[in-house]
């Protein structure tokens, strides 16, 4: 889909901006692309856990909150953002266990020889190391350490997390 949107002959943002440019051949574009293209993917899966979230709350909670005459506001930031500050918090400690595992698959897919010098990655410089140019041993060890330093931010964040919230996850 992301190749037919930014087509530079009848693609989506080509023909609303009036342009022909092939943004997967930029280089400057390529960061915007991954980024932009991962807000849309997961805006659906984060709108129903949170939805979900603010499902369980406690009718009771709004009407006292109601008969106290507090405004929609009020209710917002003392209802529902502490309700979603558990959920919140464990999602950062999701997203930042796969903060080193930029999704190989996109990447590959998106990856051009004019945009090559943004769009490497650790994991597709794995599969290159390991698959094309059969060092496995090589592609092996960067891996390991690809998960290392993971793990060690996914424990730094859990620590912050967990400080921030007094909820131990993990």
């Amino acid at each position: 889909m992301l190749r037919i949107f930014l087509s530079p002959s009848g693609g989506l943002i080509n023909l609303i901006f009036g342009t022909s440019i092939d943004f997967l051949t930029e280089s400057s574009a390529f960061r915007t692309i991954y980024i932009a293209s991962g807000i849309w993917q997961d805006a659906g899966w984060g709108c129903i856990i949170y939805l979900a979230t603010l499902a369980n709350v406690d009718p009771g909670l709004y009407e006292a909150a109601k008969i106290d005459g507090a405004s929609v506001f009020q209710r917002i930031r003392n209802i529902d953002l502490p309700e979603l500050l558990p959920m919140a918090i464990l999602n950062l400690i999701m997203a930042a266990g796969g903060l080193m595992n930029v999704g190989f698959e996109k990447v590959w897919l998106l990856q051009t020889d004019l945009n090559k010098a943004t769009s490497d990655v650790i994991a597709v410089y794995v599969y290159q190391q390991g698959i094309e140019n059969a060092k496995y041993s090589y592609s092996t060890a960067v891996g390991l350490f690809n998960t290392a330093v993971n793990i060690i931010l996914l424990l730094i964040v859990n620590k912050i997390a967990s400080k921030a919230s007094d909820v131990e996850f993990v």
